[in-house]
């Protein structure tokens, strides 16, 4: 079974690739051993770098099914999640993930991602992109809020 679905994934990676759709990525996500969302690598044809295969497949299976938690599915994936797409993976809370390619396999074709794991592993003060925090008294009013919000939706 499992097989069955890293092939879709890898049969979603090459024939979106090879329609000039964005790079050689798939994913599916499974549930209860059903297929109930697809993605691939969109960036480049929707101008979203956010569009990840994993991301698009994520957004896929959340709208079908209705939910932002995917704690009963797994993911199955062309290649080893970049950091964007490992956080959004946590974030889903995916109770397994199988991937094809390594990131040192991506790496060898230019999608390298170690940069932005050291990144994030750096202090805010030693990153690439310079952040300063503002305006931070008056961000927190909505935080305040939120605490006290009595019919707020976890997640």
């Amino acid at each position: 079974m499992n097989q069955k679905f890293m092939r879709e994934a890898i049969g979603i990676s090459i024939a979106k690739m090879r329609a000039n759709c964005g790079g050689p990525f798939g994913a599916v996500v499974v549930r209860k051993g059903k297929i109930v969302g697809r993605g691939w690598n969109q960036v480049t044809s929707t101008n979203d770098p956010t569009a990840h295969a994993e991301v698009t497949a994520i957004r896929d299976a959340c709208r079908r099914l209705k939910t932002f938690q995917l704690d009963d599915c797994e993911l199955y994936t062309s290649c080893e999640p970049c950091p964007m797409c490992l956080s959004a993976i946590y974030w889903a809370r995916f109770r397994k993930v199988y991937y094809g390619n390594t990131r040192k396999d991506a790496a060898r074709i230019e999608f390298d991602d170690d940069f932005l794991y050291r990144e994030v592993a750096l202090p805010i003060s030693k990153r690439k992109i310079p952040m300063k925090q503002l305006l931070r008294g008056e961000a927190l009013t909505a935080f305040k809020e939120w605490q006290a919000k009595a019919d707020k939706v976890r997640y």
